[in-house]
């Protein structure tokens, strides 16, 4: 194999074709990337404007093309109002409907309420 043509005289070696063709499959190899899963966690007493900085991270989130795990837990007496809870879940889902679709509708679970989002797939045109 020449391994510096442009040289005076040639550079070559002797090698083993299938060791060479080897590692040029590993170097030309493309990393596959897996989707990360990154978790928001809040309480159903979540303000306003922390509500909106929550939404701006799920956004982002789902634009770097990462699943997102909405968390939303109830303490205490927090429990005996769930309602209050789903609305501000619906509320947000709405937010950021347009950068991620929900894969199942919002399930309770013990002491809180989860939904996984996946970032929306463009369509090639």
């Amino acid at each position: 194999m020449e391994i510096a043509p442009n040289a005076a005289p040639p550079v070559c070696r002797i090698i083993d074709y299938k060791k060479y063709r080897y590692i040029q499959e590993k170097k030309n190899k493309v990393p596959h990337k897996t989707g990360v899963l990154k978790e928001i966690k809040m309480r159903p007493k979540i303000g306003e404007h922390d509500l909106e900085v929550k939404k701006n991270h799920i956004q982002r989130f789902l634009e770097e093309k990462n699943k997102v795990k909405i968390t939303m837990q109830f303490f205490g007496r927090e429990r005996e109002h769930i309602s209050v809870g789903s609305e501000k879940m619906q509320k947000l889902l709405a937010a950021v409907s347009e950068f991620g679709v929900p894969d199942a509708p919002p399930r309770q679970m013990g002491n809180s309420i989860n939904v996984i989002l996946s970032p929306k797939t463009s369509k090639p045109t």
